[in-house]
C-alpha cells in the first residue's frame, strides 16, 4: 500500500477532486501574478525570464553587444573603491582563533600502538642501518610510490642516485619545459594529387592528405570518384580533414569497387556512428583492406546497438586484421579482438604453407 501524500503534515488526499481552474478563474490577475513568482514552472519550453522571480520593467535599449558590456562592467569594477578594512594587515599576526586539530581518539591510539610487523633480525637489521637514498631505492623497486616524490622515483629507476637536498622532507621543483619544434604542414598538392589518382600513377603508393582542413567538398567527390578505377593506391590516410557523412558516404561505395587499397584511415572527422557502419559494412566486398581506423570523431560514444553491429559485421570480415575504433563495451572489444586475431593467424599460416 502507498502512503498518502501530505504537507506539513496534512493529508493532500481531500483535494483530489479540487477543480483546480475553477480556483485559478476566481483570482484577480495581481493574485495570479503573485501565485507565478512563487511556482516555478518545469517547463523547458518557457523563457527564463518567464519562470523566476526577478522582473525587470526597463525596456530594452537595444540589442546586446557583448563586447561592450564587459567593456562597462572592467570599468566598474575599477572605478568602484575597495571595502577598507577594519583592521589592517600585520606580517606575522594571527587574526581569530587559530584551528588545533582535536587529539585522536584513545581507542585509534591503542590500535596503532598495537600494530607491529615481525620481519625477523636480519631484516630489521639490515632497515636499521639502511641510509635514506638506500631506503628511497627500496620503496621504489617495491612500487611504493606515495613515499616519494617524482625527482626521488625517476632517479630510482635510472640509478643516478638520489639528488642533493631532495630527502623526505624535500620539495619538488618545477622541472624547465621541454621545447619541441611543430610539426610543419602537410604540403602536399590537393589538384595534384587528384589528378595522379584519376591517371592510375604507377609510383602514388601512399596518400597522405591529414590536416588539410581547406579540401572542398567537390575536391572530396573528385578524389573518391577516381579511387575505383586506381589499381595502384594502397594507403589512403583522411584524418582532422573535415570529412562530413556525406562525403563519407560517397567513400563507402568506391571502396566496395576499388581492389588495391589496404589502408583507410579516417580519424578525427565529423562521421556520425550510423554512417561508421557504412564504412565497416562496405569493407566485407573490398577484400583488400587490412586496417580501417575510424576513431575521435564527433560522437565519442557509439552505444550498444552500433557496437553490436560493428562487431557482427567485423565477424563476417575474413581479410580485415586491424580495427581503430574506440569500443566502450567489452563483449564488443573482445568478439572483435578475438576475430582479428583469427584473421591473423589464418594469414600467417597460410604463408608457412606457401613457403613449404
Amino acid at each position: 500500500m502507498t502512503t498518502p501524500a501530505k504537507l506539513y503534515g496534512k493529508d493532500l488526499s481531500e483535494y483530489d477532486e479540487v477543480d483546480v481552474d475553477e480556483l485559478l478563474a476566481q483570482l484577480s490577475p495581481e493574485e495570479i501574478k503573485i501565485l507565478a513568482k512563487e511556482v516555478d514552472p518545469d517547463d523547458n519550453f518557457l523563457p527564463p525570464s518567464q519562470r523566476n522571480n526577478y522582473e525587470c520593467e526597463k525596456d530594452p535599449t537595444g540589442p546586446l553587444n557583448r563586447k561592450k558590456l564587459i567593456e562597462h562592467i572592467n570599468k566598474q569594477a575599477m572605478e568602484t573603491p575597495d571595502v577598507p578594512e577594519l583592521e589592517p594587515f600585520v606580517k606575522g599576526t594571527v587574526r581569530g582563533k587559530k584551528w588545533i586539530p582535536p587529539p585522536p581518539e584513545e581507542k585509534m591510539r591503542e590500535a596503532e600502538e598495537q600494530i607491529a610487523i615481525d620481519m625477523g633480525d636480519e631484516y630489521e637489521h639490515a632497515l636499521n642501518d639502511a641510509t635514506q637514498e638506500e631506503i628511497i631505492d627500496l620503496a621504489a623497486i617495491l612500487g611504493f610510490h606515495s613515499m616519494m616524490n617524482q625527482d626521488q622515483y625517476h632517479a630510482s629507476l635510472l640509478n643516478k642516485g638520489q639528488p642533493i637536498g631532495l630527502g623526505w622532507d624535500g620539495i619538488t621543483k618545477a622541472s624547465p619545459q621541454k621545447l619541441f619544434p611543430q610539426e610543419p604542414p602537410n604540403t602536399t598538392d590537393i589538384e595534384e594529387s587528384i589528378k595522379r589518382v584519376k591517371n592510375d600513377d604507377q609510383k602514388l603508393i601512399e596518400l597522405n592528405l591529414n590536416n588539410i582542413k581547406t579540401i572542398s567538398d567537390d575536391k572530396f567527390e573528385q578524389l573518391i570518384n577516381a579511387l575505383p578505377e586506381n589499381e595502384h593506391l594502397e594507403v589512403l590516410s583522411l584524418t582532422n580533414v573535415g570529412l562530413t557523412d556525406k562525403t563519407a558516404l560517397l567513400l563507402a561505395e568506391a571502396i566496395q569497387k576499388n581492389k588495391t587499397l589496404r589502408v583507410l584511415n579516417v580519424e578525427t572527422n565529423f562521421i556520425n556512428p550510423p554512417v561508421i557502419v557504412t564504412l565497416v559494412k562496405s569493407l566485407l566486398n573490398a577484400k583488400s583492406i587490412e586496417e580501417f581506423r575510424a576513431s575521435n570523431q564527433r560522437s565519442q560514444v557509439l552505444g550498444n546497438k552500433i557496437e553490436m553491429e560493428i562487431t557482427e559485421l567485423v565477424e563476417k570480415n575474413s581479410s580485415l586484421l586491424r580495427l581503430g575504433l574506440h569500443l566502450e563495451f567489452n563483449d564488443a572489444r573482445h568478439r572483435i579482438a578475438a576475430h582479428l586475431q583469427r584473421n591473423i593467424d589464418r594469414i600467417r599460416q597460410s604463408r608457412q604453407n606457401q613457403r613449404k
